[in-house]
Formats: C-alpha cells, structure tokens, sequence
C-alpha cells in the first residue's frame, strides 16, 4: 500500500482535499473505498460504501491541545449526536456521522463548520485503502480480444481496458475501472516464476502467455510513477496467411525458396513486422522440409512442426543472449535461423556471418525505409568496423521489405510494403559506398524487382483499397506520388547517382 506526497495548496475544506488526494490516488492505484490523509499535525480519513460517488463518513485524528481542542470540543457539543469526539491512546478523534448519528447530512454540516475554524496544511501524505480486487479473468480479457479484432489491451490502474482496434485505442466496459492490486494479481498469475520475480526486481518484464482455444500473447509488463501497468499483444493460435495479411503473395513465395543470405522486415513499432515474418515462416514450415530455428524475446507465435522441423528458443530461459544463440545455432545444423530482432551489434554480426555461410536468416529491423537499413545496420558499429560491415551486406543481403500499417477502405488495416532486391548492380554499388538515395534510385529501376513505397500506395489508392488522404499522409515523399498520379512521374537515371551528396 504506498503513499504518495500532494501538496494541496490553502484548501479550506477537509472534503475538497479529500477530493484532490482522490483524484491522485485514482490515477496512482485506481478508486478507493478508504482515503488517509496525514500532515505532522493532523490525520484524515475519508470511507464510502463504492469505489465511486462521494464520501461519506470522515474522522478528524490530531494530538490537539489549546485551541485546536477547544475547536473540535465545540463543534462536538454543538452537533451531536450526528458528531462525536473520543480520545484514545491520546489522540483526540473526531468523527462524522457519529456512532449515534440521526442526520448523516448534518454530520457533513459540522465536518463543513469544523473545516470553517482550522488552517490546514498545503502538504499531505495520501493513501488509499480497500481498493477493487476481484478476479480479472483472462479468458473474458481474450475473448474480448477477438471479439474486437484488437491488436493489443493496456491495463492500468484507474482507467477502463483500453483496446487497439485499427490502430486507434479506445476503452471498453468489460472490467471496469481497474485497481493496481488487480494488475498486480493478473500479472503474478500469468507470469512465469522467472518473470514475475524479475518484474518485482526490475520494474519490467516480458513474456509469453497461452489462453488455449484463444490465442497466445506476448505480456510486457512495467511500472510508471509507481503504478503497474500491463500490455497484451494478441496473437492467434493459427498464424495468418499471406492472403490474411494483404501481403503480396508472389512475393512472400518468392523469398520462401531462398536457401541462403538475409532477409530483413524493418518497420516501426507496430507495423506487423513480426506477423509478417510469421506467415513466412509458417509458409516454408508447410511447404519445406528444412530445420527452421528461432531466436526470440519473448518468443510470439508458436509453431508446430509440419513438413520443417521447428526449433524454437526463448532468451532468458533458454539462452542468455541473441549473439550466443545465434553463434551456437551454426551447431544445430539449421537450414533457416530468424532472429526476433537485430539490436545490438554482436547479434548483427552474428546474423551476417550465419548468412555468409549458406544459411537463410531471416530477422527484423526498425526503420522507416527500405534504402536506410544498410545505414541502419552500420550505425551500430564503431568507423574501424563500417567499410567491413557494408562489405559483408553487399554480399548477403538479399531483400529488405519495410512495411507501414494504413486503415483499409471499409475497416481494418492493410500494409504498405517497400521492397528492396539486392539484384542489380547499381543498388549493389551503393550499399558498398552507404549511398542511401543511390540505393533509392536503384530500387525504381525496371531491371530490379525492388519499389519504393510510393509505388505501392499509388496502387493501392488506384484499387480503391485506401483513400488518397491516407496515400499521402503514409508516402515517403508526396510530391513523387503526386507526380504518379499526375502521370508525370519519370524514373531518375542511374547516372545520377554520383550527384545525390557525399559518399557515407
């Protein structure tokens, strides 16, 4: 039960400040039916029958002497039965409605009256007390999930289950508003020893949770201003198909009958990377029959062997870091290795010599474009290492698809996808030199397999799948998609390529 420091200012209303450390706590740990409020001189408690609604019984606690004394002697006298004072272990207590009381409306008269002769203090120490804590069921809070078609729930204290749906997050009135030890209580049941005890620890933790029939979750749960607060991702115990995800299926299949180098989904946060890479993996999982091993934080989608054998392992439990795991997987004699996400430059290093050595990897990236993941990736290594490092891409790097989520015409979302093919020489020269927009004007050539997004938006709004204000608004560049749409558009030539700035 903690208590939180409000300074209040001059209010003159034990019932205002009442109101006030509320509002805090609410925001803190969620309604409560019981409010202590505590100075050096004086102590404050405030109870009612809900978690909402105003307060309707008040106690006044203070060592008073001299006038103080005389004060809460007076209004007792003036208004009993409806107030009452009684001194116990030395402590003068003051209680509206008393025990005996006839008007409860009177007794809030008197708390009223009493507040009217005293100066209160501007800080006090505030606590709640007898907050919600019955049972958040976690097969209501998935089936809301489906129910919803949403991506992710947040739970916090003090507010309602706030649901993504489309991207937009909103609240529902399936749990109500919610307490911190109702979160705390969820977190302790769906997390592994492990993670509730690094949770506890560290003041963070992420996980992977089951609801058989449902769906599986990756859990992060984390503490802000002293509050918990937990996040469901929702993922569906059968992985989505490419046609499921509006991917390009040509595409997809495409880079399904690779058998070495790297292929990299880069995005933002929440752009469906991981899914998309799901649906890859599932697609070769049911159509090779190769040894496909997974490195993942918490591990998401799980698989089950079909015609590939499906190894998958989760860091923390199952090893201790991406750069270890990706290192010993060259042991396991896999055909295909993914790699949750590339983060730090021991996994990065790792991944590019798997894939030198004829191993297909597949792994994840942030980033807004296609063309800047080579810079990306050699922004995590000293200037020593770089010129390798670019080395060592130009010759594995096989595809980078980016993708960005939009909201599809007549609901739902559909992905915006940039693809970049180290298929030709000018995208293969400039991934050498670090040219960004050398490896930009290489993807728009005919002879490459590459876009950029701008291609596929103009499409898309053509097909009449999203609308043009969201075209622009997800495009890289708006006037070369106005020039698409104007038909004006025409395709930089190679030649420009040693005047678009400084080699990097």
């Amino acid at each position: 039960m903690a208590e939180w420091i409000l300074g209040v200012g001059h209010l003159k209303s034990i019932r205002d400040i009442c109101v006030v450390g509320e509002h805090e706590i609410i925001e803190k740990e969620g309604p409560p039916r019981k409010l202590t409020l505590r100075s050096a001189s004086v102590e404050v408690t405030a109870e009612r029958p809900e978690y909402s609604g105003p307060w309707t019984t008040f106690s006044v606690r203070a060592h008073a002497k001299g006038h103080a004394l005389q004060c809460m002697e007076k209004i007792a006298d003036e208004y009993q039965p409806d107030c009452e004072l009684t001194t116990e272990d030395g402590w003068q207590i003051l209680r509206f409605p008393g025990p005996n009381a006839k008007s409860p409306e009177r007794a809030l008269d008197a708390l009223d009256a009493y507040s009217a002769m005293q100066q209160f203090p501007e800080v006090w120490r505030v606590r709640g007390e007898k907050f919600r804590v019955d049972h958040v069921s976690v097969e209501l809070l998935f089936k809301a999930l489906v129910e919803y078609k949403a991506s992710d729930v947040h739970l916090s204290p003090g507010e309602k289950a706030m649901f993504r749906v489309d991207g937009e997050i909103a609240p529902s009135d399936v749990f109500g508003v919610l307490s911190a030890p109702q979160i705390l209580a969820l977190i302790q049941e769906v997390a592994p020893e492990k993670d509730w005890a690094e949770f506890v620890e560290h003041k963070q933790a992420s996980f992977n949770f089951h609801q058989a029939g449902l769906g599986y979750s990756r859990v992060s749960c984390f503490v802000t201003a002293g509050a918990p607060h937990v996040t469901f991702r929702y993922l569906p115990e059968r992985i989505p198909s490419f046609e499921d995800l509006h991917l390009p299926v040509d595409l997809m299949e495409t880079l399904a009958e690779l058998h070495h180098g790297l292929v990299l989904l880069a995005g933002m946060t929440g752009s469906g990377k991981s899914t998309t890479v799901a649906a890859l993996v599932d697609y070769i999982n049911a159509h090779h029959t190769s040894h496909i091993l997974t490195i993942e934080n918490p591990v998401e989608y799980v698989y089950h062997n079909r015609k590939a054998l499906m190894s998958q392992r989760n860091l923390g439990t199952d090893v201790a870091t991406f750069g270890l795991a990706v290192t010993g997987a060259l042991r396991h004699d896999p055909d295909i290795i993914v790699i949750g996400e590339m983060r730090d430059p021991d996994t990065i290093r790792a991944a590019i010599n798997a894939a030198a050595t004829g191993h297909l990897v597949i792994s994840t990236l942030h980033s807004n474009t296609a063309f800047e993941v080579v810079n990306r990736i050699v922004s995590f290594f000293s200037p020593v290492e770089r010129d390798l490092v670019k080395l060592q891409i130009r010759d594995c790097l096989r595809c980078v698809i980016c993708q960005r989520l939009l909201p599809k015409v007549g609901g739902g979302r559909i992905p915006a996808i940039e693809v970049l093919f180290n298929d030709i020489k000018a995208i293969n020269d400039s991934i050498m030199t670090g040219d960004t927009d050398g490896i930009r004007i290489g993807m728009q050539q005919t002879t490459s397999h590459s876009w950029i997004f701008e291609n596929y938006l103009f499409r898309l709004q053509k097909e009449g799948k999203i609308t043009l204000e969201q075209a622009r608004r997800y495009c890289t560049d708006v006037s070369m998609l106005d020039q698409m749409i104007m038909g004006t558009y025409s395709v930089p030539r190679l030649e420009s390529i040693k005047h678009t700035g400084a080699q990097k």
